[in-house]
This record gives C-alpha cells, structure tokens and sequence, in this order.
C-alpha cells in the first residue's frame, strides 16, 4: 500500500477518532449521569487516547516529505500530551510519579482532544464555487450555522442552573455571535460555569469570524488552499495583494490573542481578591472580560455590568477595558497600518540620528482609510466624553470626583461604539444623554473591526461629502486623495439601509409591543442594529415576537444589510452600455 493511500485512511480514523471524542466531551460537560455512565466516559476517554498515540505517530513518520515544519511540531506537541494523559490514567505510575498527577484533571483531556479536532477537521478543504455560493452567501452562512450551533449548546441542561427556552437560547447565542451583548437572562446568574464557557467561545469566534478562524488553521495544516478562497479572504482581511492573504491572517490572530491575553493580565491584577473565591476565579473573570472587551461583546457576568457597587469606582479596570474595546473597534486593518507606520517612524528618526546632514523622506505609509478612521474616532471620542460630561455633570456623575467624572465620561463614550458595558444607571440617564448615545451607537466601530454600527469612515465620508458640495466641489478630497465614487455610493447605502431597517424594527415592536415607550424600543433596536449591547432595561420584557425581531436586527446589523443583499440579488459583472446623464433636482 502506499503512503499516500495509508496517509488517507489515517485522516480518516483520525478524524471520526476525534469526532467521537469531542461528541463525548459535550455529552459528559453537557449532561447529568450517573456513577457508571461516568466511568464509561472516562473509559472511552483512555481508549481514544490509546488509539490516537499510534495514528498520530505512524502519520508523523511516513509524511517525512509531506508536511510542514510547523505541522510536524504541533503533531509533536499532541503526541506528547496524549502520552502523559495516557500516562497519568494508569494508578500505578501516577502514584509512584508525582509528575503525572499534574495531568490528572479532566480539564487537560476536554482540551487536548478540542484541539484534536480541530487539527483532523482543518485537514479538510473548503471548496467554493461562486457558481454555487457566492462569498456573501457563505459569510452569512457561517454565521447562522454557528448561531444554531451555539443555541442547541446553550440549551444542554448543564448550560444552566434552570433550563432555558429555545428562543431565549436563540436570542443569547445570536447576542454572543453577533458580538452584541443583549440579553434576556442574567449571564453571571443564568449560566454555568459550563455555560459561560459556550458564550466566550461564540464571542471569540463570533468576533473575528469564523470564516477568518477557518480559513487560517486550514492553510496551516494543509499549506495550501484554492483560488477561490484567497480571493474570499483577501476581501475580509482587507490584503492588498493574494499573497498577503494568510500573512494578514496570521497577524490578525497574533494581533488579537496578544491583546487579548494583555488585557486578561491587567484586569487580573486590578480586581480587588476578596471579591473571588479562588484564584481560578478570578482568572476567568479576567478572561472573560478581555475577549468581551476587545471582541465588542458588552456580556458581563456582573448583573449590573460595571455599575455593579463593587466595580462601579474600579477606574482602573474601565480603562483597561475601555482601551480593549477602542483597540477591537479600531479594525484588524487599521491596526496592521498602524504597525506598518511605526516600524517605518522608528526607522526614519534611527536614520536621522545616523545622517543628521542628510534628508529623509516618509513614505506614504499611514493610508487614507487609517487617517480617516484615526480623525473620526479621535473625534467621536472627545467629543463623545465632553458631552457626556456636560450632561451628566450633576446627574449620575454628580458622586463622583473630578477624575471619576473624567474616566466616567470616557468610559460613557466609547462603550456606545458598540462595546455594550455600561458603569452608570442607564435608566437615570437624561434625555440630551441618551440622544448622543444613540448617535454613537449608530456610528459604531471601523471597518474590519469586531464592533458594528454604520463605521466611522462611513459618516466620515458622507460628512466630507455634504462640505464638498456646500463648497461647490464636483468631488470629495481629502490628505491629497480623492474619495473614490464607489466609495460615496456604498456610505450613502449603508446609512439609508441601516435607517430603514432600524425605523421598519421599531415599526414592528411598538406594534409588538405597544405599552413600550418610543424612545426605550428605539434606543434598543438602534443598540440590537449596531451590536452594542448597551439598554434602557427593557430587553428581559419584551415579547416573543419582540424577541425575534431584534434577533433579525442584532444579525442584520452583524453581517450588514449590504451584505444581506449582495448575497441575495444577481451580481453584475460588468454593463456594456450607458445611459444619458441627466440632473435629477434635490432641492
């Protein structure tokens, strides 16, 4: 036989191998058994660790020519901790060797075997045919199958304390995929330990998208993939060229475990230990925390949010998670330019200091997109928190000191740039508050990002618009660039059909749901459209029908009414003719 043909019937085993033992991990933390049904469990647990130590050595060996380096390290690495779980199940030599017990705890053999999985079904290959699907449909593909995925998971009965109704399973699962932060149910008290675990999983993979999380661990494990989906990531990673493609993913990756694992540090070492049981604790709360900052999530497992009386003063902790979330809204994109930038800033003043006599010159490094988006969010964000604090002066900042107001106010104006935590009574809020809270919910985050709402460089460009053409300009410029049609037409189009679908929402509510004040079904359909999270309180009283309207809002908002359309309505590739141009009157 040959080694192709042994290396195929390997991935075959290796993969179901991998599939069952993932099914049983969801069956044994999902649900409720007795004393043998436990024992079976662990049984298959030692088998199928028994049986991947021999598949994954013998593939190792004869793909000497086959796989890559980095491929033969992870093997390694899985190799080796499937030994040592092996290992650490035997009584015998856990008892004479204190190493193993180390090793003993279910949580090591729930994680290797995930990552198993995951190594087996990388290896398949995604195969796009635009004539099937195109790139939008997919998109919105992945986001309902993992929507489906995570309400049939949050439904497991050890998901909760109480159980959970389909739709309010549905509603939180598509809240923690589309990075929204609505819910129904209280997260802290609602959910497991189990369960919460679920919800961090949908909002990593919710966040960065799975389409981003699939398609970088297939091409690692496999080295290759098609035409057509480098095409499809080019246009999600925002890459200039093909190649950079998995470049740009691969940083994109690196860029958000980083922050992230940042960010869990310095939350950790900001909370106060009394108010934790144990460390480990402490620990998620830490990490649960930074992905739902940095992936604009707004989930808390406080009931309150940051207003809760035990976090409420921790300015620390606000900021930390403030700076999170303005990184996350930034976009993936901006981020990379802006690293670009540095690396060349850096290098310009060290070669200053070489040739003081001679000029250097700055490459145009820092592209339109990130000089637009940086201004808008700069001003957004000042003028966000003056407002905020005019307003809120002697309302609910009014127990504060001077600084608790200045990190209060910041605070209040960037976690409307869709990051959804709130630190103060939002039912105590004023009126002139509120308005400018919806507005920069509606706004939102950058393009690329984890956040929603309409983007930064969206109102950016309409605004630059409507100057140009009260100057008498026949087109938009800006740091000596032109804003390209193309680019005013889809602003233009984003904002009518993000107002339509949020007026059309709040139609149907206040039909729904007629006791509602306006103002309230607004401020949450407006929050449900540009993933925010943020709310009046109202969200827990709504009825099913109400429920299911902003579950198709919260989804809209994600994925972009845009989208939505371009997945639905034939795409024309090219138009062999021109009609007359002729002025339409305006005004």
């Amino acid at each position: 036989m040959s080694k192709f043909k042994i290396l195929k019937y390997l991935r075959r085993f290796s993969f179901w191998l991998s599939f069952f033992a993932v099914v049983a991990v969801i069956f044994d933390l999902g649900f409720s058994h007795d004393k043998f049904i436990q024992v079976e469990i662990r049984t298959f647990y030692f088998i199928a660790l028994l049986l991947g130590i021999p598949s994954i050595a013998v593939r190792y060996i004869i793909s000497n020519e086959i796989f890559d380096k980095k491929v033969k390290v992870f093997d390694t690495v899985i190799f080796s901790l499937f030994s040592l779980l092996a290992l650490a199940q035997v009584n015998f030599i856990r008892e004479n060797i204190i190493f193993f017990e180390f090793f003993n705890k279910m949580g090591w053999i729930y994680l290797v075997l995930i990552v198993y999985f995951v190594r087996e079904l990388s290896r398949f290959e995604l195969k796009i045919n635009r004539k099937d699907i195109n790139p939008a449909q997919l998109f919105i593909l992945s986001f309902l199958i993992l929507i489906i995925l995570g309400t049939l998971c949050l439904m497991l009965p050890k998901a909760t304390h109480d159980g959970i109704s389909f739709l309010d399973a549905l509603f939180t699962s598509t809240s923690a995929v589309c990075v929204t932060g609505l819910i129904v149910v209280d997260t802290g008290s609602y959910f497991t330990l189990f369960g919460q675990t679920i919800l961090l999983i949908l909002i990593q993979l919710g966040g960065l998208g799975i389409m981003t999380f699939a398609s970088y661990f297939s091409y690692f494990f496999r080295g290759s993939t098609s035409y057509e989906n480098q095409l499809m990531m080019k246009n999600v990673t925002d890459s200039e060229t093909i190649g950079e493609v998995f470049s740009a993913l691969k940083k994109i990756l690196f860029i958000t475990f980083i922050f992230e694992f940042i960010g869990a540090v310095f939350i950790y070492f900001s909370l106060d230990p009394k108010l934790f049981n144990t460390v480990g604790d402490r620990i998620f709360f830490s990490i649960f925390h930074t992905i739902s900052g940095f992936c604009n999530a707004g989930f808390s497992t406080l009931e309150y949010s940051l207003y809760q009386p035990e976090y409420r003063l921790n300015f620390p902790l606000h900021i930390i998670l403030a700076v999170l979330f303005i990184l996350g809204g930034l976009g993936f994109p901006i981020v990379l330019n802006i690293y670009k930038f540095g690396k060349y800033f850096v290098k310009k003043n060290f070669l200053r200091l070489q040739r003081p006599d001679q000029p250097v010159n700055m490459p145009w490094v820092l592209n339109l997109n990130s000089r637009i988006v940086l201004v808008t969010t700069a001003v957004l964000l000042v003028g966000g928190m003056v407002f905020f604090m005019f307003f809120e002066y002697n309302n609910t900042l009014k127990d504060y000191n001077f600084f608790g107001k200045l990190a209060a106010s910041f605070f209040g104006s960037s976690t409307p740039r869709t990051a959804g935590f709130n630190s103060v009574d939002m039912g105590a809020l004023n009126f002139s508050t509120i308005m400018v809270i919806m507005f920069l919910m509606w706004v939102g985050a950058s393009p690329g990002s984890t956040g929603g709402g309409i983007k930064t460089s969206t109102i950016a460009i309409a605004t630059l618009n409507f100057l140009s053409l009260a100057k008498g300009k026949d087109r938009v410029e800006v740091y000596n660039r032109e804003i390209a049609n193309n680019s005013l037409r889809r602003a233009f189009a984003i904002m009518s059909l993000s107002m339509l679908f949020v007026g059309f929402a709040i139609l149907l509510i206040s039909y729904f749901d007629p006791e509602m004040h306006l103002l309230d079904v607004a401020f949450e359909c407006i929050s449900a459209y540009s993933t925010v999270g943020l709310s009046l309180g109202i969200t827990g009283s709504f009825s099913s029908a109400s429920k299911i309207v902003l579950v198709a809002t919260m989804f809209a908002g994600r994925v972009s009414m845009l989208t939505v359309m371009a997945a639905f309505l034939s795409d024309v590739k090219h138009l062999n003719y021109k009609y007359p141009t002729e002025e339409v009157l305006i005004n």
